[in-house]
């Protein structure tokens, strides 16, 4: 007697839309087994594809007949060959396999008798007609979805800041979910500034709520689906295209390409600030006054709390509270007050001489304006007579040249003629307002005030050697008020070494303004 297993193959998808079931499959192979006095020894159900044989019920039954080579079954018995497989190159790969462990697969409503040679044209047809049938509704999704994307629709699973919506007519959308739509604006905002990594904004948004990977957030800041495009890729001979979508967007499209131009090094960054605790203000300003390595910082559990400390990464061993280390900085910052009234000395020293350097200097912008108009008429003069023969062609190259690079120059000044002026009283206001309240602003401001505040009066780097700190510089602006406030060289000397330090206090020169901060008390 010979003996069958009985697999019975249904998809999810086949059993809604065709009515397949694997009871109906069980019950005709059972009946066919009875009436050919085959013994069944088990009956095996999968619920999956057939387009591969990458199935796991399948998977476990080859093992076990493999395991047991010729010992257990000499048939697998099912309803039609497509419940075997849906891809003839597979079928016939499978049918050699089972073949070699001495078993004969078979279709008991397509039976084959394969040692016939004629009868391998017939399972040509039963395996390629549902192949056929797969690929022609593999193509027709791909055309659909192609056909929807390029209308505007987000076809699939919609992703961080939105979410799928389906409208009283039946269309499917995808519409902003808060708060992950603004914290993916946020996001985007901040990457443009090009001051933080985009792993810093990753976490800071994530600690705020934002449901997303590290991987998918990066995949999102390169997606313009938030700016309200969508990105169709190439096939065949269309090529790749993006196409307006019909989803509210979240940010504009100069947003999305400034960010791709950060995240691609095409746009210059500024430098990425650091994150730090607030018992840790100084992390990323102090060198290891040992090995010269950057100070990192830490805390240390205790029996009731937590203590805080600055320590370097290497084995050198350098190591200091935390408290001690602010409390030093603090102590410096107070050195730096200049004595009542002197700083509003340094401030009309400062606006006088301004006044006096700036203020007169320059041709009028009526003036610039006159020079180019008679500049272009010396280029128009000279095309004329090139024209008429009396100048040849390399002298009158010669004057377009020096005139145009004559124009470039005092376009240029009218620019910056054209400029509003810098109210220089009002900066230097708060110029003093912030040198007289230097210590107070530093001890109650925010971790981000102590940090900017800490950048620009230090431009290098301190080091702590347990005591106080040390740096080979301090802003110069500030350094010489102190000399002024400690009454250091005569008012004339004090005056020019201000003008010198002019432009760093009013913003000439490309170096920025003294900076001005929140008074956060």
């Amino acid at each position: 007697m010979r003996i069958a297993d009985l697999y019975i193959r249904v998809s999810t998808d086949e059993q809604a839309e065709k009515g397949y079931s694997q009871r109906d499959q069980e019950e005709r192979l059972t009946r066919y087994c009875e009436f050919n006095n085959i013994t069944v020894r088990k009956v095996i159900y999968e619920d999956h594809s057939a387009k591969t044989f990458n199935r796991p019920t399948w998977g476990l039954l080859l093992a076990d007949l493999r395991k047991n080579k010729g010992r257990l079954t000499d048939l697998v018995l099912f309803t039609k060959w497509d419940r075997f497989s849906r891809n003839a190159g597979d079928a016939y790969n499978m049918i050699s396999v089972l073949r070699n462990l001495g078993i004969e697969p078979q279709a008991i409503e397509q039976p084959l008798d394969l040692s016939i040679p004629e009868n391998k044209l017939m399972l040509a047809i039963y395996l390629s007609t549902p192949e056929v049938e797969n690929d022609r509704r593999a193509l027709n999704v791909i055309n659909g979805m192609r056909k929807a994307k390029k209308e505007g629709r987000w076809m699939s699973t919609a992703p961080v800041g939105y979410r799928n919506i389906t409208t009283e007519d039946g269309r499917k959308l995808i519409v902003p979910k808060e708060p992950q739509a603004s914290l993916i604006k946020y996001a985007f905002e901040k990457i443009t500034t090009g001051m933080f990594s985009t792993e810093q904004i990753w976490k800071v948004s994530k600690a705020n709520g934002l449901k997303s990977g590290k991987n998918n957030f990066l995949v999102a800041m390169r997606n313009p689906v938030y700016c309200g495009k969508l990105f169709i890729p190439k096939y065949k001979d269309e090529e790749s295209q993006l196409v307006k979508g019909i989803h509210e967007p979240l940010i504009s499209e100069k947003l999305f390409y400034e960010v791709q131009d950060v995240m691609d090094g095409r746009k210059k960054k500024q430098a990425t600030k650091v994150f730090s605790l607030e018992e840790l203000p100084l992390r990323g300003f102090l060198y290891c006054s040992k090995c010269t390595r950057m100070l990192t910082g830490s805390a240390s559990k205790g029996r009731n709390r937590y203590y805080y400390y600055y320590h370097c990464s290497s084995s050198c061993g350098c190591r200091y509270k935390a408290e001690d280390v602010n409390n030093a900085i603090l102590k410096d910052l107070k050195s730096l007050v200049p004595k009542a009234g002197m700083a509003e000395v340094c401030a009309k020293t400062v606006n006088e001489m301004y006044h006096s350097e700036f203020s007169n200097k320059g041709d009028s912008k009526k003036e610039i304006i006159s020079k180019i108009d008679a500049l272009n008429n010396k280029i128009k003069t000279a095309r004329e007579l090139l024209l008429s023969g009396d100048l040849d062609g390399a002298d009158y190259k010669a004057v377009k040249i020096e005139c145009e690079d004559q124009i470039t120059t005092l376009e240029n000044k009218l620019f910056d003629a054209s400029s509003p002026k810098i109210n220089i009283e009002n900066q230097l206001k708060d110029a003093v307002n912030v040198l007289l309240n230097l210590d107070l602003l530093y001890k109650n401001g925010t971790v981000a005030i102590k940090r900017e505040i800490i950048g620009s009066i230090f431009p290098e780097k301190l080091s702590f050697d347990g005591t106080q700190h040390r740096t080979t510089r301090v802003n110069e602006v500030v350094s010489i008020i102190c000399m002024t406030s400690n009454e250091l060289g005569s008012k004339k000397k004090r005056a020019n070494d201000l003008s010198k330090c002019l432009p760093a206090l009013v913003g000439h020169d490309g170096l920025e303004p003294f900076p001005t901060f929140n008074r956060g008390r």
